[in-house]
């Protein structure tokens, strides 16, 4: 697997488990980020919904450890396949639209040894729904890469106690797994997943954290955004009458 791992025996720190589905040089990008900015030992493990778009010949190409699914299964369900295979202490669910940045697997990493109690952390970005969601000027990648060495310093004082994160970029204990189980596929293709997992991790007694010294770039809903709009907003309702159906809770209260 893709790794920057120093020994066959030394465990990873993190799995980095990225669901695709088309739109492979947003994938590119995404996994150029991470063998940019990424220190501490990892693996990388694709999960590709049958793109059509040579997404499958660049994992090749890349050396990626990959599994090619034959039709879109969304992305709870590309997420469990991940979630199931990948080894390390820490899985984080990467969007394969969002760009990491300077020390952002170290921090996250810092921020689960300093709170045994937490079990799901997510970083800030540019976009997202809720308290992640920061106002930062960058004009291009390049500026924001720049910045990020200044945004990313490691300030435990930026930690933050939240009731839920989003999706886009969801670091995850072992231990969480095994205790509450894998995303639930009922919200299948996607929204709301993330909402529920937090819950019933909440439930379990696992603190939820957001990572105020960890900023990366989220173009935002690229493989749910080519349905249109009208789709999505459909999706969205859906997801969100599945959630009270299956809590009697609004999941607005948590944001």
């Amino acid at each position: 697997m893709s790794a920057s791992r120093q020994s066959s025996i030394e465990p990873y720190a993190a799995s980095i488990i990225i669901p695709t589905y088309n739109r492979h040089y947003l994938l590119k990008a995404c996994v150029e980020a991470i063998r940019a900015h990424t220190t501490p030992p990892y693996e990388i493990i694709v999960v590709d919904n049958g793109s059509t778009d040579g997404t499958v010949q660049y994992c090749r190409e890349e050396h990626l450890s990959f599994v090619s699914l034959a039709h879109n299964r969304g992305f709870p369900a590309a997420c469990n396949i991940g979630m199931t295979l990948g080894s390390g202490h820490i899985v984080i669910l990467l969007n394969n639209d969002v760009i990491v940045s300077y020390r952002w697997l170290d921090n996250i990493l810092e921020a689960f040894k300093q709170n045994e109690d937490v079990g799901i952390i997510g970083p800030t970005t540019n976009y997202a729904s809720g308290k992640q969601l920061v106002h930062r000027e960058y004009g291009d990648l390049e500026q924001f890469h720049r910045l990020t060495r200044q945004w990313n310093e490691l300030d435990p004082k930026k930690h933050q106690r939240v009731q839920r994160v989003v999706g886009l970029c969801l670091a995850i204990r072992r231990s969480v797994i095994r205790d509450i189980g894998l995303l639930d596929e009922r919200f299948s293709p996607g929204h709301f997943e993330d909402d529920d997992y937090c819950l019933r991790a909440r439930m379990s007694g696992y603190g939820i954290m957001i990572c105020g010294d960890v900023f990366v770039h989220h173009y935002g809903s690229a493989s749910f955004k080519e349905h249109g709009e009208h789709a999505l907003t459909e999706l969205i309702q859906r997801n969100y009458a599945r959630f009270i159906e299956k809590w009697s809770i609004d999941p607005h209260h948590f944001i």
